[in-house]
């Protein structure tokens, strides 16, 4: 897929030099791909590269999709664009690298028609900064574009976010001018009867969380997918409902015959008709574990089709699911957990036995 420019230059001092880097996004979208859904709750993450993810692929939306699976959410992200790593269950996004708030209040009613989102999470107004572009009319141009949301979608929840930092000082003076009139924008929308939320997404960052002067790096996108999650929860009904099984099936702890290092218990968390949703939470035993594996072999033609929090290897129906770097080192009696969603052929009822053998 033909993708426009990635990553800025490292950003320099005084506005032009910013600026001018900013216009190398400007242009050209991503085209198109093949949307995926699962039939959940229609959320949209609409916005500019910061949702698009430049220097972290998948941006913020691994994370946030991540957290909604854990959570028992079935959420179906839309949009016309499409990215991301393996471990983000759900590719399809609108976060339109270099667009201002005007460019994507151009598209934004067509995009709704054909999306019909339950919920947009909107972070947009940084290259209105970053390219000098009437800076002082930005929350006149926001607030236009919420009314535009919320007059083509009337019932979606509408989330508004203050827009992250910029490291450049200068710039970041006009990012703390823009986000000051977010609150009454918002508050505007919510006393007219619509459907919008405050995400105050600049107090969940700082400099140091951006990895070029203008985009999260790893840590700062992962604080902002746990402000949008945050945001989503305290919203009843925006993430549709949570939808683990009254009486969970769930394997027994097991672990192979003459190990005790470690126990692994599986659990379907989530079900519809074509797949299901399973988290596997592996706990150490009576002393510390370095690494841990997980095996267990699918029944009734269940095959993996996302995974997360750990390496999984598929051999036709026998699984093989190894840690990752940052979750291998368990202390005596703690536990981690890893998750995935899978393609359903038969019964999600039948619960495999799985085994753990820890390193």
């Amino acid at each position: 897929m033909t993708r426009t420019k990635r990553g800025l230059a490292s950003v320099v001092a005084g506005a032009v030099a910013v600026a001018a880097a900013a216009l190398a996004y400007v242009g050209t979208a991503a085209p198109a791909a093949h949307a995926e859904s699962n039939g959940g709750t229609r959320v949209m993450p609409l916005g500019d590269s910061i949702t698009d993810g430049v220097t972290v692929s998948g941006a913020y939306r691994t994370g946030l999709w991540q957290r909604l699976a854990s959570g028992g959410s079935r959420v179906d992200l839309v949009g016309t664009l499409f990215g991301g790593p393996a471990a983000l269950g759900d590719h399809d996004h609108e976060g339109h690298s270099g667009w201002r708030i005007d460019m994507i209040d151009a598209n934004i009613v067509g995009w709704l028609q054909t999306a019909n989102p339950h919920t947009v999470l909107l972070h947009i107004g940084t290259n209105d900064v970053l390219q000098n572009n009437n800076v002082a009319g930005a929350p006149n141009r926001l607030s236009a574009l919420i009314d535009k949301i919320t007059n083509t979608v009337p019932t979606a929840e509408v989330f508004v976010a203050t827009i992250i930092p910029l490291a450049n000082a200068g710039q970041e003076n006009a990012v703390r001018g823009y986000n000051a009139a977010i609150p009454g924008i918002v508050q505007s929308k919510v006393s007219a009867g619509r459907h919008v939320h405050l995400v105050d997404m600049h107090a969940a960052l700082t400099a140091a969380d951006l990895a070029d002067g203008v985009h999260p790096n790893a840590g700062g996108y992962d604080k902002m997918a746990a402000t949008w999650f945050a945001a989503l929860r305290s919203v009843p009904g925006s993430i549709g409902p949570t939808t683990p099984p009254s009486t969970p099936p769930t394997s027994p702890p097991t672990t192979p015959p003459g190990s005790r290092a470690c126990t692994a218990t599986y659990t379907v968390v989530n079900r519809w008709p074509t797949g299901f949703q399973a988290t596997v939470q592996v706990t150490a035993g009576g002393a510390p574990i370095n690494s841990w594996t997980v095996n267990w072999t699918f029944g009734n033609g269940q095959t993996v089709s996302q995974f997360w929090n750990t390496a999984l290897i598929p051999n036709g129906p026998a699984i093989t699911a190894r840690n990752l770097s940052y979750n291998g080192s368990l202390a005596a009696g703690t536990r981690t957990e890893f998750g995935f969603t899978a393609n359903l052929s038969g019964t999600a009822n039948s619960i495999p036995a799985v085994a753990c053998t820890a390193g």
